[in-house]
């Protein structure tokens, strides 16, 4: 489970595979629903990666 604020690293992405390897912030404050296929949002990636939708099978919590 992750939170709002949770910096997450990266081990696979279907939505941006540039993001494999780097860091982000997690956006959600809810756990996700039906309405982003139970995908968290992720952001702060990158300048060039906008925020992606990630299973969480596609992040791990560093720090």
């Amino acid at each position: 489970m992750f939170n709002a604020g949770d910096t997450v690293e990266f081990i696979s992405c279907d939505d941006d595979p540039r993001a494999i390897g780097k860091t982000g912030r997690v956006l959600d404050e809810v756990p996700p629903g039906p309405l982003t296929d139970y995908r968290w949002t992720v952001d702060q990636i990158s300048f060039w990666i906008a925020p992606v939708l990630v299973r969480g099978d596609e992040i791990r919590k560093v720090g």
